[in-house]
């Protein structure tokens, strides 16, 4: 129990103290962001602090924070020091930095945001990326969540996945107060309730001794499975997720003002870093360690884990309700928001304004389109491939953000986002020569390619912002 409150104290620390610093490099004014200035009543809307916040948790989550934390415990508890140490250096920077230069970009999506700081390469290559990660997204969140929907309803797989993207259509098209303004907040509210429930059952009703801190491998496949990098990729959304650059710019288009950035963006990564935490926790405390987690995790799903824990230290009736709205609700609202991304995205691409309804069905239809024909693929293997995007996405959001930094700012503060862009980088591409789905190279091949190619994109940077460094050191010497 010594080990989880000391992390969870620490994440909550990480917060006011680096979330500080971080706030502080970046220098927030009371300019008028777009959505005062660029008020359209469609995407362009200023919405309470409060609501802003619950929804950029409830779209960057989805099931990151449950299913991921679930899969990463079966290292171990060193799984807490990577949420911790990777929510407040990493994920908390890399939210902020896309929110807030979105901000100061006017709203823009982080394609166009990376394309204008990273070059016209990268520009291309992030908007088919981005869009192609956005449906994947949709595709995965919409099958699964249609899969544990025919369990509970008997309704079939087809029906329900019609359902769930005429749904998706909907939220894709509305203004952005219309539906995820309304509801969103209240499931964010559930979402933190669901948590918070788990962390009561496991800290005062169980008798199920917690596991303190253990800096080993403990996943029952031993050196087979090792903790970098794939315990980083496993984790995912609850310690660093290139997903939320694609939805901080959404919320980006919301905020009143730019002093109420932190706590949206850095403090929505955090209470999922905490959420993440909790779930990490319940699983090897319920579980009684790794093996019988691992065996739980083969024999029911990350899903029917969930259930046994919710029902554990909850009771049954509860259990079920959150277990529900924990794996339905969850990723279903994070796929509309995915495809709402898809649009912003295109939409900005082509320079085509979404004010009219007519507009933003021109862009929304090919999508909804695109998404129900994927579906025909195996979901299991798109999912697998979605995790290592999504951490390679994570590592551009951070170069951009490191450039930018060198571009606006007359300090050192470009090491915020420096250290964690190389970081990440390392990970992502040791990961995809290591894993299954990848080259399947040994270990020791993608750690010396990995850190090549990271000793690559450093040298580079220092080569490209080499004029913004003089210019920095002219300025402090004058």
């Amino acid at each position: 129990m010594t080990t989880f409150l000391i992390a969870l104290l620490a994440l909550i620390s990480g917060f006011f103290i680096y979330g500080s610093i971080v706030e502080k490099f970046f220098k927030p004014t009371n300019a008028p962001t777009p959505a005062i200035a660029k008020r359209d009543g469609v995407d362009f809307i200023p919405l309470p602090t409060w609501k802003v916040f619950l929804i950029q948790l409830l779209n960057i989550a989805g099931l990151g924070p449950i299913f991921g934390a679930i899969g990463g415990a079966i290292w171990g508890t060193s799984v807490y020091l990577w949420i911790v140490l990777g929510t407040i250096f990493a994920g908390g920077v890399h939210d902020y930095l896309s929110g807030m230069i979105s901000l100061r970009e006017g709203g823009k999506s982080i394609t166009e945001v990376a394309g204008k700081y990273l070059g016209a390469g990268v520009l291309n290559f992030m908007r088919v990326f981005m869009i192609a990660l956005m449906i994947l997204v949709c595709v995965v969140f919409t099958v699964g969540s249609a899969g544990l929907l025919e369990m509970l309803t008997g309704i079939s797989i087809p029906v329900l996945i019609v359902i769930i993207l005429l749904y998706f259509f909907l939220a894709t098209l509305l203004p952005i107060d219309k539906v995820i303004g309304k509801i969103y907040p209240l499931f964010g509210i559930c979402f933190i309730l669901m948590a918070v429930g788990v962390m009561g059952g496991m800290l005062l009703t169980s008798s199920a001794a917690m596991p303190e801190l253990q800096l080993a491998n403990l996943h029952p496949k031993g050196d087979e499975m090792p903790i970098c990098p794939l315990m980083f990729v496993t984790v995912a959304c609850g310690a660093i997720s290139g997903f939320h650059a694609t939805q901080s710019p959404m919320m980006a288009r919301c905020l009143k003002n730019e002093y109420l950035a932190r706590s949206v963006f850095y403090g929505a990564m955090v209470a999922e870093g905490i959420i993440a935490l909790i779930w990490a926790a319940a699983a090897v405390t319920f579980f009684h360690g790794t093996d019988n987690l691992f065996a739980a995790m083969n024999a029911n799903g990350a899903s029917g884990v969930v259930y046994k824990i919710c029902e554990g230290f909850m009771g049954g009736g509860v259990g079920m309700v959150l277990a529900m709205i924990g794996v339905i609700i969850c990723p279903i609202t994070s796929g509309d928001t995915a495809l709402r991304s898809a649009r912003l995205i295109l939409a900005d691409w082509i320079n085509f304004p979404q004010e009219k309804l007519q507009k933003r069905l021109v862009v929304s239809i090919p999508l909804i389109l695109i998404s129900g024909l994927i579906m025909q693929f195996n979901f299991e293997v798109l999912w697998r491939y979605v995790g290592w995007l999504n951490q390679s996405l994570a590592a551009i959001v951070l170069w951009t953000g490191a450039v930018y930094m060198t571009k606006k700012f007359a300090n050192r503060s470009f090491f915020i986002a420096l250290i964690p862009a190389i970081f990440m980088t390392f990970v992502s591409t040791t990961y995809i020569i290591q894993a299954p789905e990848g080259l399947q190279l040994s270990p020791i091949i993608g750690n010396i390619t990995a850190l090549i190619l990271a000793v690559i994109c450093t040298l580079q940077f220092f080569k490209t912002c080499r004029p913004n460094f003089k210019f920095n050191l002219n300025t402090r010497l004058n």
